[in-house]
């Protein structure tokens, strides 16, 4: 009887041998080039998981057959499915409250004043890169639009883009269990979101006040960008950069800075830096930059500097 040399079965739970090291690798440099995302060693197993039912529900033999069969069609339906699978998706409403704090207390006040001084568009757009399944969109369209309101001649425009096409699909149902409605404030909620009924009575949707100034799209950051058109006056950019390793880092931000209003706001995520990746912005908060290229930016960096300074003392 022949005994399995290693610490690991001989086949997974459905019937497919694990992952090799040299399959592994494989895959490792397809998604890194495709994706510019990192898998290291330790996601081994994580990707392993993640694909085997994959691979089984295609009749697929192995892992190596698989990815002859992602190889053969690079720009095909199955690497989106790999894709798919590879990213982490992890959100919730009003994520990094202390950023939302700046946005009503810094920037809101400071173009409300462009605005009443008559140099300001009432036109405001954000781009949100890595939306996950909209909670991040939908709350920066809560609070731009109680702020800015169409009534008042404001248009507000998001864009949201992710890798991932099954978060993207659910992102544009908006519909979430009613349990994340805690997350909300108690006003945004009442204004924004609907309560499921009947056999949706667990369930909340987006109303139709933010449901039309967000609109969803796929896209790969690690790759030129030629479907989005003009500047845009916030950034976010959220628990993104984390899955790049430092070269896929920099050209993902020099890209999204190109699509970046002079004097326009660029925000990472609580463990994300720009230090030493870029001097095109310039921190005004941690995890919060603003754009260099603007007259506006020195005297803005300086406003957010004398407040924090008021704070500490």
């Amino acid at each position: 009887m022949t005994k399995n040399p290693s610490n690991h079965p001989a086949t997974t739970s459905l019937g497919i041998k694990p992952l090799s090291e040299r399959e592994f690798a494989q895959f490792q440099k397809l998604i890194y080039g495709k994706a510019g995302i990192y898998l290291a060693p330790v996601k081994k197993a994580l990707l392993e998981a993640r694909l085997t039912r994959r691979i089984k529900q295609l009749g697929n033999k192995s892992f190596t057959e698989y990815l002859r069969r992602v190889v053969d069609d690079p720009e095909g339906a199955e690497m989106i499915q790999l894709l798919d699978r590879v990213a982490t998706n992890e959100t919730h409403f009003f994520r990094e409250p202390r950023q939302f704090e700046f946005l009503e207390q810094q920037i809101f006040p400071r173009w409300a004043a462009q605005d009443a001084a008559g140099p300001r568009p009432r036109l405001i757009r954000v781009w949100s890169a890595g939306c996950s399944t909209g909670e991040e969109p939908y709350s920066i369209a809560m609070t731009l639009l109680d702020h800015f309101p169409p009534s008042a001649g404001w248009q507000v425009e998001i864009l949201a883009t992710d890798l991932s096409t099954r978060v993207l699909d659910s992102a544009r149902k908006a519909v979430w269990p009613i349990t994340k409605s805690v997350e909300i404030p108690h006003g945004y909620l009442k204004r924004f979101m609907l309560k499921g009924s009947g056999a949706q009575a667990d369930n909340m949707k987006a109303g139709p006040e933010i449901f039309s100034v967000v609109r969803f799209e796929r896209l790969n950051l690690n790759e030129e960008i030629d479907s989005i058109a003009g500047r845009f006056d916030l950034i976010f950019c959220r628990n993104v950069l984390i899955y790049f390793d430092a070269a896929s880092r920099g050209r993902v931000i020099e890209r999204l800075l190109n699509y970046l209003a002079p004097s326009g706001y660029f925000f990472l995520g609580h463990a994300e830096t720009l230090n030493g990746v870029t001097e095109r912005v310039r921190s005004v908060m941690p995890t919060v930059y603003i754009h260099c290229a603007g007259p506006q930016a020195n005297l803005a960096a300086g406003a957010v500097r004398n407040l924090e300074t008021s704070e500490a003392r």
